[in-house]
């Protein structure tokens, strides 16, 4: 290890930071110098509000961290060990040393890695150093999930039928959860972010998922203590914001609710909630705050409730650290957290010490743009290639980009998969969710696979715009899993006009003299027209795709084709079903960005659209549309006719293969060679970004070879395991 400093910010190259508050509420001096225990995201976030309080900042980070938009942006930065992160951002002697080196007078640790661990607050404290975060009392009480259950029911709140104690082992488990009644949850004590946690229907999954569930929180907490408490079915998740200060004042904020999740992970949040009314608001608001209160809690932090459809809510657990969707919470409320929290840190009273000053202004959602393939819910490693974030729509900022990365970063195995916190606000709901699609049609990530599909799926589908949303929506809907948005007769028309225009254009490009093609202008007399046939990808029910063949006749009816300004064309789209219809269309397309805003009108009604022109294909091109990625086939006539005559490729036949689904580490091999296993037996256990991924037999068969160790480190789609023929 060494602890020189990193240069400082501003001999970095560093994009331009949005500003999502007014000028500092406060004006007292809190700290000279704050360094930031943790990485990417938050660090970023937490870097912000200190520079807006003219507080000097100190990164820390790993080796696969070094050149992290995080170290460019703090004022300096100390390098605490290798990738893995018990070797680095866990690794509080390292930690120690930069503070030391530093000069730093206070410590925000994010969230995740330290922020809840109160042997670091413990050591922070005998060095003199203040932690920007609760007190290391309230955090050992709240911060352990069996103990703070126990201190919820001493102050009146309401609680989860459940075990209390520790559970020895999965047979233990298995008693407990037989008394109870199943479904049952498995979860960590010491967890959070949805790691070291299961739902068990049976006695089955509860050995099963027990090993798993303690499995993951030892290697994302260090402590494999796992509590069982019953499952509420139908439920929605949400929470409450607190802030409190040294002084004995306490606040509950506007809930947020985080019901659409996955593998228990939070995907898409918003505040407020839909279902809460005003009076079951408030008494939720006041139970958090009375909870608080027990046990002398400072700083900021979140009371999470389960609610029932009849508005009745129980207590899950409470979260002594600031949450990752806390930005949705500072869009409805105008406080900034992180000054809270700093305040706090610093003695100074909250700059509101009035429940009354507390409202509601608005709606705000959040999308949590990850790296992952959204079909499998597995994570994705790379470079960012392309990188762009989206801009605002109606009003400045209300598209806010919580992010830690930028055009070339790696998305790394060794963390959380997460590209960015993407959340909007509007005057309404309706509006919100307007600009969360606009949003996410505008985001531009190439490199790495992303799961923006399936985010403006939810955020644009009936059930979510009506409020109809529990913890089990995604599952619900996507029983087989997301497989991207499957063609209407609607969309498919939008598909193949604006696709079709496009193609237009891009032929006019090519044909054109290269004196206009340089000022952005091609030959196209008005009234020329095109015939294509468009072959589009069509998931049908059993999950294979078939090509559905659109015809458009085009014409163009603007005086030119240009890639700076609005091309105008008529389209007659016929559908496979004979049916045709026409539309005009107005396309815009600036040749320096791949994104395509295409306006059509039909019988008088018009769409506004967004494609994204993704890449070149022999005979097409690569968009996205609504959130989708399409390879569309443009054919001419003759094109089309010949087409019939190509042979298609082979594919390779997996069904004797159980492959690795993304990078990671081998945990446990469940298998040997001669083995003789059923379909959907365990094989092997992968774990990548802390989460552990069972791996099964894709048939009954024989294990032919084993190609891989407890411990290796694989790739995507790596052979692991082989089945005789």
């Amino acid at each position: 290890m060494y602890l020189q400093p990193r240069p400082l910010a501003r001999r970095w190259l560093v994009p331009a930071a949005r500003t999502y508050f007014g000028p500092c509420k406060t004006t007292q001096r809190t700290f000279d110098k704050i360094l930031i225990a943790n990485r990417g995201e938050i660090a970023c976030r937490v870097i912000r509000t200190a520079k807006r309080m003219g507080i000097r900042t100190v990164a820390v980070y790993s080796d696969a961290d070094a050149d992290a938009l995080f170290v460019r942006e703090a004022d300096e930065a100390y390098r605490v060990g290798p990738a893995p992160s018990s070797q680095s951002y866990l690794n509080v002697d390292a930690i120690i040393d930069a503070i030391s080196a530093s000069g730093a007078q206070a410590v925000h640790p994010g969230y995740g890695f330290l922020s809840e661990n109160a042997g670091f607050v413990e050591r922070l404290d005998a060095a003199g150093v203040a932690f920007v975060g609760p007190n290391k009392d309230a955090m050992a009480a709240m911060g352990d999930k069996i103990q703070s259950k126990v201190i919820a029911k001493q102050a009146g709140v309401n609680t989860i039928p459940g075990f209390d104690g520790v559970v020895r082992d999965a047979a233990h488990a298995a008693e407990i959860a037989d008394d109870i009644g199943y479904p049952v949850m498995l979860k960590a004590s010491a967890g959070g972010g949805g790691k070291g946690m299961r739902i068990a229907h049976s006695k089955q999954d509860v050995h099963e998922g027990f090993k798993l569930a303690s499995d993951e929180a030892q290697s994302s907490f260090g402590d494999n203590r796992i509590l069982v408490e019953k499952f509420i079915e139908e439920p929605r998740h949400i929470e409450i914001q607190i802030i409190a200060d040294n002084k004995g004042n306490v606040l509950w904020l506007p809930e947020r609710e985080c019901s659409i999740q996955r593998r228990n992970q939070k995907v898409i949040e918003e505040a407020p909630s839909t279902h809460l009314d005003a009076d079951t608001r408030r008494r939720m608001g006041e139970q958090a705050v009375a909870l608080a209160r027990n046990v002398g809690y400072n700083s900021a932090g979140t009371v999470e409730f389960l609610v029932d459809k009849n508005r009745n809510f129980y207590f899950l657990e409470m979260n002594t650290r600031l949450q990752v969707e806390h930005p949705i919470t500072e869009y409805i409320t105008g406080f900034d957290l992180v000054e809270e929290m700093i305040r706090s840190a610093a003695g100074l009273p909250l700059t509101t010490t009035s429940q009354d000053d507390v409202k509601i202004s608005g709606w705000a959602i959040e999308s949590r743009v990850y790296a992952e393939d959204p079909e499998k819910y597995l994570p994705s490693i790379g470079t960012l290639a392309k990188y762009q974030e989206p801009q605002s729509r109606l009003r400045a900022n209300d598209v806010r980009c919580d992010s830690g990365i930028s055009e070339g970063s790696e998305i790394s195995m060794y963390y959380d998969p997460m590209i960015c916190k993407l959340s909007t606000h509007g005057q309404t709901r309706a509006e919100a969710i307007a600009t969360m699609s606009h949003a996410l049609d505008r985001y531009l990530i190439k490199g790495v696979t992303h799961n923006i599909p399936l985010l403006r799926d939810v955020v644009c589908s009936a059930d979510f715009g009506r409020g109809d949303i529990t913890t089990a929506f995604l599952a619900e809907h996507y029983p087989t899993g997301f497989k991207g948005h499957r063609l209407t007769p609607q969309t498919t028309e939008q598909l193949a006009a604006a696709a079709a225009a496009l193609q237009f254009v891009r032929q006019a490009r090519e044909m054109s003299d290269r004196a206009l093609a340089a000022r952005g202008q091609f030959a196209a007399a008005p009234g020329q027209r095109a015939s294509y046939a468009l072959l589009l990808p069509q998931l049908q029910d059993d999950g294979t795709v078939n090509k559905l063949e659109v015809n458009v006749e085009l014409a163009l009816l603007s005086s030119a084709v240009s890639l700076q300004g609005t091309n105008t064309f008529s389209a007659a789209v016929t559908l496979p079903d004979g049916t045709t219809r026409t539309s005009q269309l107005d396309v815009n397309w600036d040749v320096d960005l791949p994104f395509v805003d295409v306006k059509l009108t039909t019988d008088g009604e018009a769409a506004d659209l967004t494609l994204q022109f993704l890449d070149p294909l022999p005979l097409g091109m690569r968009v996205q549309f609504l959130g989708t990625k399409f390879d569309v086939e443009v054919l001419s006539r003759r094109q089309r006719e010949l087409l019939q005559f190509m042979k298609e490729e082979e594919k390779l036949d997996t069904s004797k293969l159980v492959l690795a689904p993304m990078p990671g580490s081998i945990v446990s091999i469940a298998v040997k060679p001669g083995d003789v296993v059923a379909e959907g037996a365990e094989v092997a256990v992968v774990e990548a970004m802390k989460m552990q991924n069972v791996l099964r037999s894709p048939r009954a068969g024989t294990i032919k070879a084993v190609h891989v160790q407890t411990g290796a480190t694989v790739s995507g789609d790596d052979i692991l395991v082989e089945l005789e023929d």
